[in-house]
């Protein structure tokens, strides 16, 4: 038996004048974003802007369906278009907000498992990082990759 210990590496912000312009400007893209959602049942909307490599900004919102779950995140939404319409075009940054009823969440609303995968698969695909920002009120996070916001990525099947 051994002990192992995990850490993960994240920049944390007080506000978004503290970022890098381009990382203000994907915030930014990403309040826009949330504009987009559907969210007639939960309340909470989501919104997603992914900056490509080739300086191109997609957003996503989340969208609901009552017959749950056949809606999708707005990660999911974002990195499924640019990929659709920019083939081969790597992901650089994804920047995530979210807001219940209206009112943006103090602590930033962190990316769920199956939009965590997604991410990942994306990462190995362009066999580059994809940094992930997660904006609240009164706390921002920056990841440097995936891997710190699940650092078992499930990649055990030959592609």
């Amino acid at each position: 038996m051994t002990d192992r210990h995990l850490s993960i590496d994240y920049i944390e912000y007080g506000s978004v004048s503290e970022m890098e312009p381009k990382d203000q400007a994907l915030v930014a893209a990403a309040l826009e974003a949330q504009k987009g959602t559907y969210s007639p049942y939960s309340q909470f909307q989501v919104g997603a802007a992914l900056l490509l490599e080739d300086g191109t900004v997609v957003k996503g919102a989340n969208q609901e369906n009552i017959a749950y779950p056949s809606g999708l995140c707005a990660e999911r939404t974002a990195m499924f278009w640019a990929s659709a319409n920019h083939p081969g075009v790597a992901f650089d940054t994804l920047a995530v907000v979210g807001a219940d009823h209206g009112v943006l969440c103090e602590s930033p609303a962190t990316p769920c498992g199956s939009c965590r995968q997604v991410m990942a698969e994306y990462q190995k695909k362009f066999k580059r990082p994809l940094k992930i920002i997660l904006i609240g009120s009164k706390r921002l996070y920056k990841f440097s990759k995936v891997d710190d916001l699940l650092p078992f990525i499930f990649d055990s099947l030959k592609v």
